[in-house]
């Protein structure tokens, strides 16, 4: 079951078994200085609890995605978000895509997520997060 205190946090979607993804993961785990950011895979029972509660399909992995004040983000959306709230340079350098039409972006990352695995390849069982990074985790 879903605790309401974890919905207070920026809830970030993430496909567990792909390679790049969870380079992304641990990218902002290292840059999330005010642990703003709790994490599920898409494939764990709090990450398809969450899919369920908003109404998302439970079957495809081929989108990060952000749960932020009960709204949902996806793909370049919300990579754009994450990099929002961590602030920084990063942001600046995201602001470019705020530039450019949705739809752009949106087809640049589905070529990027439908190649995944043939180009950074995948695991045969999702991430366990580390002794520290556990209470980042739902």
């Amino acid at each position: 079951m879903i605790n309401p205190d974890d919905l207070k946090y920026n809830i970030i979607l993430f496909d567990g078994v792909c390679n790049f993804c969870n380079y992304w993961v641990n990218f902002i785990l290292e840059r999330d200085y005010k642990n703003q950011f709790k994490f599920a895979a898409l494939q764990s029972l709090k990450g398809k609890e969450l899919l369920e509660k908003f109404s998302l399909p439970a079957d495809k992995f081929d989108s990060i995605i952000l749960i932020s004040n009960d709204k949902i983000f996806k793909k370049s959306e919300a990579a754009v978000k994450i990099a929002e709230c961590l602030g920084g340079g990063w942001l600046k350098i995201f602001l470019l895509f705020k530039l450019l039409p949705v739809s752009f972006n949106d087809f640049v990352y589905d070529l990027i997520a439908n190649n995944r695995y043939k180009l950074f390849g995948k695991k045969d069982i999702c991430r366990t997060p580390t002794s520290s990074e556990k209470g980042r985790f739902l």
